[in-house]
């Protein structure tokens, strides 16, 4: 007969004999573990104060102690903290996805440059390519608005050797905005100059909705300020401009890297470093 409390009944382990310890699993980032309370599934998506956030298929994000009582693989497992990262450790990437490079120092800035239609869409690159940008030795510059464009070519004109790339608000056809391209990629700069651009009103849209925590950007009618209507429309104070800045500091600061902005805005921004560095 098999006796699980062996001679002596109040001997220590009775409780474990015969079970196996769970497996430890680091919750490393985008690892996929299911919590066995509730079924909630998702990725890992960061730690904070032994607490582990998951972010299931539908951007939802919820926050579970570390250790047992989640499920990998259908696998019972001990969630734990990664183990430190040694130091040796491999290429590290920038924001924007890019290996960064090992020198520390930016290279001088090249003649050729990228001109930025807004504040707001020059601060967002910036912060998602500015170590790239830096590393390659290009300048992004704001341009007030894409009619000041022919005049600004005009005073530093463009060349084989002085490519500009320019990123606009709502490039779509029939705007505005894609009638002046058309008319630079036909005029006498034309051949030196590549001009793209996202499909949004406003660069705003260009964050993902999941990333702010938001469903979506809210739709805002015909005559009113854009940034306005969105502030109100997700019940953020919209009384003056001080109030846009700290909505958009609010939305910048949501931005960790390229994964929080949306594809049509990344393939934009990757072809104008693309044809300046050529």
């Amino acid at each position: 007969m098999d006796d699980r409390y062996g001679t002596d009944v109040l001997a220590a382990g009775w409780r474990t004999h015969g079970k196996r310890p769970l497996v430890r699993v680091e919750a490393s980032r985008d690892l996929v573990v299911e919590v066995a309370a509730d079924g909630f599934c998702g990725a890992v998506v960061g730690l904070s104060s032994g607490m582990v956030e998951l972010e299931d298929r539908h951007g939802r994000r919820r926050l579970f102690p570390l250790g047992a009582g989640f499920l990998v693989d259908g696998a019972d497992v001990v969630l734990v903290p990664p183990a430190a990262a040694p130091t040796t450790m491999g290429p590290q990437r920038t924001a924007s996805g890019s290996f960064a490079a090992p020198e520390a120092r930016a290279r001088v800035a090249r003649a050729s440059r990228i001109l930025v239609e807004g504040r707001h869409d020059a601060e967002l690159v910036e912060k998602v390519w500015g170590d790239d940008l830096r590393a390659e030795g290009v300048v992004v510059e704001y341009l007030q608005g894409i009619d000041l464009l022919d005049a600004a070519l005009d005073e530093e004109p463009p060349s084989a050797g002085r490519r500009y790339g320019v990123l606009v608000d709502h490039l779509v056809p029939g705007s505005k905005e894609s009638r002046i391209a058309d008319a630079v990629a036909r005029g006498r700069h034309g051949a030196h100059v590549r001009i793209v651009g996202h499909p949004w009103v406003d660069v705003w849209q260009c964050v993902t909705p999941r990333a702010v925590g938001i469903e979506r950007w809210p739709d805002v009618p015909r005559g009113i300020e854009y940034k306005v209507g969105v502030c109100r429309g997700l019940g953020w104070p919209a009384r003056d401009q001080a109030d846009l800045a700290r909505a958009w500091q609010r939305i910048l600061g949501s931005v960790k890297s390229y994964r929080d902005l949306e594809p049509a805005f990344l393939g934009r921004v990757e072809e104008l470093i693309d044809f300046v560095t050529a």
